[in-house]
């Protein structure tokens, strides 16, 4: 059906719970899988809006065939933005279904040129959109150590993250770090100890991308302006790869269900107490042992469902 498949593709779907004359909204369209899905559910009467901060992604020919559908609607854009975008299409509040497919796509991972591969070699940008904010390679040349070190710790959680960080400094103030190869070369050299399982630089790699794409950022922004645009009995089905950014849904859910100040035993009125907006559904979703055999980006893939009351 397609050439790229769509994670948890059925389990999302499912859990959007689409209405045949309902509208929804796909925050990351990538090569357009899951909003192939959500058009293919929905009547004359239904509308998807969708989004991607990735220009290439936005002129694929996905984009292009489903452009070609009255119902569709595709804009350039990020987490942050959704509410905007949104509002300019009149329908803050009518929105049946939201879906959220974090972190980095196939796509850019395949494409050497991108620069979010450790084992391509390309420019060292990794920027979701190319068309602002600094590159890796430009990042890199300017950020302190102390900061860098936090970042390759908290982001990518790497044990060797003040070696790493020193390692990186060291070396351009002899020469910028320009390519993908270089700093994945730089990194394994660095590190005294390999994990059979992981390259060396792939979680130094994950960091610095979150960090110059402001990812987890964009999740908790996205996250709330989702929740004003969402009409009541709304689900918001989120799909995380990184336990990084699961925490941020799973937090975000549980704090916007139950009694948001429950005081307790202290008297005060029912009515006075303020209540979440939504209510979860069900338990996590992960992807099956078939879906990971024929699909090993699957294998790390949680997703989380909740619903506007």
């Amino acid at each position: 059906m397609f050439a790229h498949q769509a994670v948890l593709y059925e389990e999302a779907l499912e859990s959007l719970n689409i209405q045949k004359s309902g509208l929804y909204l796909d925050c990351t369209f990538g090569r357009g899988g899951h909003s192939s899905g959500i058009l293919s559910r929905l009547n004359t009467s239904g509308r998807l809006l969708a989004l991607d901060r990735d220009q290439e992604a936005i002129n694929s020919p996905d984009a292009t065939r489903l452009s070609l559908d009255q119902r569709f609607k595709l804009h350039h854009a990020c987490f942050s933005e959704l509410l905007g975008f949104v509002e300019s299409q009149g329908f803050k509040n009518k929105i049946n279904g939201i879906l959220m497919d974090l972190g980095v796509s196939s796509p850019q991972l395949d494409i050497a040129e991108r620069g979010f591969s450790f084992l391509r070699d390309g420019p060292l940008d990794m920027r979701m959109d190319t068309s602002r904010g600094l590159s890796a390679s430009q990042y890199l040349q300017q950020v302190e150590e102390q900061a860098l070190t936090k970042v390759i710790f908290e982001f990518g959680e790497e044990r060797f993250a003040k070696r790493i960080a020193r390692a990186i400094i060291e070396q351009r103030q002899k020469q910028p770090l320009e390519t993908t190869l270089q700093l994945a070369k730089l990194i394994e050299d660095c590190v005294p100890f390999r994990d059979k399982f992981k390259h060396p630089a792939t979680r130094t790699f994950q960091a610095i991308r979150m960090e110059i794409n402001q990812e987890l950022s964009e999740i908790s922004t996205g996250l709330k302006q989702a929740v004003e645009v969402l009409a009541p009995q709304g689900r918001l089905v989120v799909i995380a790869f990184h336990s990084l950014e699961d925490r941020i849904v799973k937090r975000f859910i549980r704090n916007e269900s139950g009694l948001k100040n429950n005081p307790g035993r202290l008297p005060v009125k029912e009515e006075d107490i303020e209540k979440g907006i939504l209510k979860k559904v069900g338990k996590a979703i992960r992807a099956d042992a078939q879906e990971v055999k024929l699909n090993p980006r699957a294998r790390s893939a949680v997703m989380r469902v909740a619903e506007k009351l």
